[in-house]
């Protein structure tokens, strides 16, 4: 979409495109074409940005290399043709690093900024992922969601690196990517350099309550640096309501209060790092703090996807056991404890397929009344059922979507709440279910 809209043709090819993503390029004019065939070369493109997901053996990549064609990563050609003059605003972290680059950029949008911005979801308040800048205007500000996933089969650096950034969100750190990091110091050394390359002029702005950052910022740091979380002593800190309003208190003072329909206390964090970061480019906490009471969040992020007979189905992102957690305690803590919870995970990140995470699932979901598992042991590599076990009978797994659907439309009642969480299509689950429950 930013190469589109730099003045470039665009076409792309995947295994497998789906919505919010398949939808939201088409709407573009963006050239969709299935699968990976050599025959693609004949578009005769002038540059080929290669994406992570692809590697050795793959058909399409392996003509480009024999013919000697030119190709970049998708981090690099950004962060040289897009971000080289803006002042980039940087959201990293294993968690909230969508929500936060989206709440960041609708703060600026809101103080007039009109930020470019490149997010891995479609924030609502936009119905876009990605712009070079806001209508009849040339930004100097872009806001990007920095991953720390590895760049290309040919650059094993992390996604961030390219990027650049003035002010960088260091949103929390913690063991992801099993499939790529062997453990938790190598996701460290790869924040320490994201630290290095923020200048000096720069700003850091760092989730005080992490250890795994607090060691990061031990191997040095050269920047300015606030940090923001829920311990007393952090220069942001919020105090909150029963109704989920909020206080910003920065260094001991009331800054602002926030009323809003987000529910979680990471969500609150996550707001905390926004208003610090856009402070660092002049917009003021009270300012920030009101935009953020209309912000709308971003698809599949506890999004609403339908109430059925008073059952109400959401669609998430969560996937990481701690996304997990967090997701369903945010939905508890905003229904309360007479109102039941049904979750319906599917376990498919490289991760979770590793199985570095699947002893951490029956905690992850003990806030919820019913789990509902699904996936198979052929490709998962290990039993869902074995992991979901501790759980006992509110716990099960399924292998067949169908008899999956079945199932929780036979469990659910009115009132109840049944929360879908996979960072895939999940084989359209959602509307399977509401047409389940309308049944």
């Amino acid at each position: 979409m930013l190469a589109k809209e730099a003045g470039h043709r665009v076409t792309g090819c995947d295994a497998n495109v789906y919505p919010p993503m398949s939808t939201q390029l088409e709407a573009q004019g963006i050239e969709l074409i299935q699968g990976f065939g050599p025959e693609q070369i004949e578009l005769k493109p002038d540059l080929y940005v290669i994406g992570n997901v692809v590697s050795r053996g793959n058909p399409l990549v392996e003509e480009i290399l024999n013919r000697s064609l030119p190709y970049v990563s998708g981090p690099q050609w950004i962060g040289e043709h897009i971000l080289r003059h803006k002042w980039v605003l940087a959201v990293a972290g294993t968690h909230g690093k969508t929500t936060t680059s989206a709440m960041l950029a609708w703060i600026l949008e809101d103080a007039g900024y009109a930020p470019g911005f490149l997010i891995g979801g479609v924030p609502m308040n936009f119905g876009i992922s990605a712009r070079l800048s806001g209508k009849g205007a040339d930004s100097d500000f872009f806001v990007i969601e920095a991953d720390e996933y590895d760049t290309a089969f040919f650059d094993k650096r992390s996604k961030f690196v390219h990027y650049h950034a003035k002010t960088a969100i260091l949103n929390n750190l913690e063991y992801d990517h099993a499939d790529i990091f062997p453990d938790l110091g190598a996701i460290e050394t790869q924040f320490h350099h994201l630290v290095r390359t923020v200048p000096g002029i720069g700003r850091l702005i760092v989730n005080g309550d992490e250890a795994s950052l607090e060691r990061v910022l031990k191997r040095g740091y050269w920047s300015e640096k606030e940090s923001f979380g829920r311990v007393a002593g952090r220069d942001w800190a919020m105090k909150e309501h029963e109704d989920g309003s909020f206080d910003v208190v920065f260094r001991g003072e009331h800054a602002a209060t926030i009323h809003w329909q987000l529910t979680g206390g990471h969500n609150r964090a996550n707001a905390l790092a926004a208003i610090a970061a856009a402070r660092h480019v002049g917009v003021p906490v009270a300012q920030a703090a009101q935009a953020l009471e209309s912000f709308q969040s971003v698809k599949r992020r506890m999004e609403v996807r339908g109430t059925v007979n008073g059952i109400t189905v959401y669609d998430d992102f969560a996937h990481h056991p701690t996304a997990i957690a967090t997701t369903v305690g945010g939905l508890r803590q905003k229904i309360g404890k007479h109102s039941r919870i049904l979750a319906v995970l599917e376990p498919r990140s490289n991760t979770m397929k590793l199985g570095a995470m699947k002893d951490a699932l029956p905690g992850s979901l003990a806030e919820a009344d019913l789990v509902f598992g699904f996936g198979s042991e052929k490709a998962l590599g290990w039993s869902l059922g074995t992991a979901l076990a501790p759980m006992g009978e509110v716990a099960g797994a399924y292998e067949d979507i169908e008899l999956m659907v079945k199932a929780i439309a036979a469990q659910a009642r009115p009132g109840d709440h049944i929360v879908v969480m996979s960072n895939g299509g999940f084989g359209g689950v959602h509307q399977k279910l509401l047409e389940a429950l309308a049944r």
